[in-house]
């Protein structure tokens, strides 16, 4: 993608995140449902290019999906598709394909939180490591001939059991609306997805007060050092917060103020 899809792109990942940031928020059934919604819009070309087409205004766009998705998925994907057709694409094919990446997204999300994030990654390179040396497996996986219920229990009968619930939705997945890649390309494709999930952690930061700019840079940073990963800030504000800021980064808590939090984890850092 390039120009304005990039950017269409990188809003949605964003929405993404802080939609999924809520433990309430059923992540394994918002990817199948993004995914569903990818299946409407690779199959339907004319409702792909009306959702797309510039000349349309973005609000009358996102009222014709709650139109149409709003009786068939949950509020949280409408809201999603909604605002990624007000955002501006290059090309109409565009669209799909970020909806394609938020679906897999959402299922390693999904891994993340019940702790097989490592364990998906891990079995997303091993199984493309089979088919690599199978070229009967690969050829009765990739048979257009072939009808998506026979690829499915083929997978489940390799899979079933054997690998995480994520690892199997997404390899069935792409196996079964490949969308003109190949096999090994969107296997690579998911294992990248899941390795910068893997790296990537989230601290629910809670002020009395909203962060100005330099604030959360500061924040971000420090606690992107002080546990060696890539962290995104999922803010909030309550003015009974004691101590001025509440952050949680998995089960650990911190209170304090920020100023003294950062200074805290800079000597951390330097001891």
């Amino acid at each position: 993608m390039n120009g304005a899809s990039r950017e269409a792109l990188a809003a949605a990942r964003e929405r993404l995140d802080a939609l999924t940031d809520a433990t309430s928020v059923d992540a394994a059934r918002l990817a199948d449902e993004l995914a569903a919604v990818t299946a409407l819009l690779d199959r339907e070309v004319s409702l792909r290019r009306v959702l797309t087409d510039p000349a349309q205004a973005g609000e009358g766009k996102a009222e014709l999906v709650q139109r149409l998705l709003g009786t068939q998925v949950g509020g949280e994907t409408t809201d999603l598709v909604s605002g990624m057709v007000r955002s501006r694409w290059s090309q109409s094919r565009d669209l799909v394909d970020a909806l394609e990446e938020l679906a897999a997204t959402a299922d390693l999300t999904a891994a993340q939180r019940d702790g097989s994030l490592d364990s998906v990654e891990d079995e997303l390179f091993r199984f493309g490591r089979i088919v690599a040396s199978s070229t009967e497996l690969r050829a009765a996986l990739t048979d257009r001939k072939a009808t998506t219920s026979a690829k499915s229990e083929l997978l489940r009968s390799l899979l079933g059991g054997r690998a995480a619930p994520a690892t199997e939705r997404l390899v069935t997945r792409l196996v079964t609306a490949p969308r003109g890649r190949s096999l090994e390309a969107g296997l690579e494709s998911l294992s990248k997805l899941a390795a910068d999930r893997r790296d990537r952690m989230v601290a629910v930061v809670t002020s009395a007060v909203p962060l100005s700019d330099v604030q959360k840079q500061r924040l971000g940073a420090a606690l992107a050092k002080l546990y060696g990963r890539r962290m995104h800030l999922n803010l909030d504000v309550d003015p009974e917060v004691l101590g001025g800021i509440r952050v949680q980064v998995g089960d650990e808590i911190i209170n304090g103020s920020l100023a003294d939090r950062i200074a805290d984890a800079e000597r951390r850092l330097a001891s």
